[in-house]
């Protein structure tokens, strides 16, 4: 109620879908192969298998944070869903090589716009893994969270999951 007298006079829908940021092979989280990311202590999600070097928003909200190492960016939406988009496995020791960020934080992003780019090669060949996790960081906010039975997902394209912020 005292959000309807004192708020901004908007409400804000608590309901947002996930697309697919990268083209690929859906992967459970389960199946990442890391630890930090199969056993969720980084927040619910999944992981994609790239078949091309390029990554758009899977959100429509905000770049809150883009990783000096360039492997990673993380979005805001307006209900305050928090996401990671993390390229690879242990990226981050390759220090920004083979990436190309598009975005810069405090950017507005809608589903599909271009992120970044990466060298997939370069990738497979100097990281412990190609696969590609997009966590929900802050899964403990939300009401609930839906993942869609998918295999093969196209970039911007692919609704992945549905999520219910609380």
């Amino acid at each position: 109620m005292f959000k309807k007298l004192f708020g901004k006079g908007k409400e804000v829908n608590k309901e947002s879908a996930i697309y697919a940021p990268i083209t690929g092979e859906y992967v459970k989280i389960e199946d990442i192969p890391d630890p930090v990311f199969a056993q969720k202590m980084m927040g619910e999600g999944f992981g994609i298998n790239p078949t091309e070097g390029e990554v758009v928003s899977p959100i429509e909200g905000k770049v809150d944070n883009v990783f000096p190492t360039k492997h990673a960016i993380g979005l805001k939406a307006e209900n305050g869903l928090e996401l990671l988009v993390h390229i690879g496995l242990d990226t981050v020791q390759l220090d920004g090589e083979g990436f190309d960020i598009l975005v810069e934080s405090g950017d507005v992003v809608k589903v599909g716009d271009p992120l970044l780019k990466f060298d997939l090669d370069y990738i497979k060949e100097n990281a412990k893994s190609v696969v590609s996790p997009i966590i929900i960081t802050n899964s403990d906010n939300t009401a609930s969270i839906s993942l869609n039975d998918v295999t093969t997902v196209t970039k911007g394209e692919t609704k992945i999951v549905d999520v219910t912020m609380n």
